[in-house]
């Protein structure tokens, strides 16, 4: 009851630094702040050995190197044991001819699950939804999704997230809807009516004065 009661804890928040914690993994032992340096998009799985989680670590593998191109390392996590995932993980070699090159965090206790809130009870008390978070390189959280337990995540739209996260990151800018590589970023808004006044002279693609892109 206790480890349930700690697995209720709520949400982290978006802007401030993303939980720590040490975990037992396919790999060893791991915490999250040796990551630092890098991006890491930290993902839960309902369970071991069903057919959506499968179709999903088959779609993250299939995209692992994708995802390395960006600086972008993937941990998964469900609340099974190290043995469980690992037998899952060389079924999934076995059964579908793929590896799985990233860590799987065994969570039994729900630590790392109650950090960020992965244990949603409309959904299930006992087993995690589908939850991805993006962590920049100085550990804080930038973006957090939420799925059912009967939806599969698209791993094109974590990938144009990383995307996007990243541009925003490195040039201070935003993004518009549906924005991919190589599209026009927007420019922060004007603060003061001076600048909204002199914004339309600034070069930019502008609709109006607080509606300007520009392409990097």
């Amino acid at each position: 009851m206790e480890e349930i009661q700690e697995a209720k804890r709520g949400l982290p928040v978006l802007g401030r630094e993303a939980p720590d914690f040490e975990a037992e993994t396919t790999v060893g032992k791991i915490r999250l702040s040796d990551y630092r340096g890098k991006w890491v998009v930290l993902f839960s799985h309902p369970a071991d050995f069903t057919p959506v989680c499968t179709s999903e670590f088959i779609g993250f593998a299939e995209k692992y190197q994708e995802f390395k191109k960006r600086n972008v390392e993937l941990i998964g996590l469900s609340i099974d044991s190290v043995s469980s995932h690992i037998a899952w993980t060389r079924n999934i070699k076995e059964k579908f001819g793929v590896d799985i090159p990233f860590p799987v965090i065994a969570d039994l206790g729900m630590q790392v699950a109650g950090l960020y809130g992965m244990i949603q009870e409309g959904e299930s008390s006992t087993v995690t939804v589908r939850t991805v978070f993006l962590i920049d390189p100085e550990g804080i959280l930038k973006a957090m999704i939420y799925y059912p337990l009967t939806n599969g995540r698209s791993m094109n739209e974590i990938l144009r997230l990383v995307d996007s996260l990243q541009t925003t990151y490195e040039h201070k800018v935003a993004t518009p809807a549906n924005w991919k590589p190589g599209d026009a970023v927007v420019v922060p808004p004007p603060a003061t009516a001076k600048a909204a006044e002199e914004r339309l002279k600034e070069g930019y693609e502008c609709v109006d004065w607080y509606f300007c892109k520009k392409k990097l």
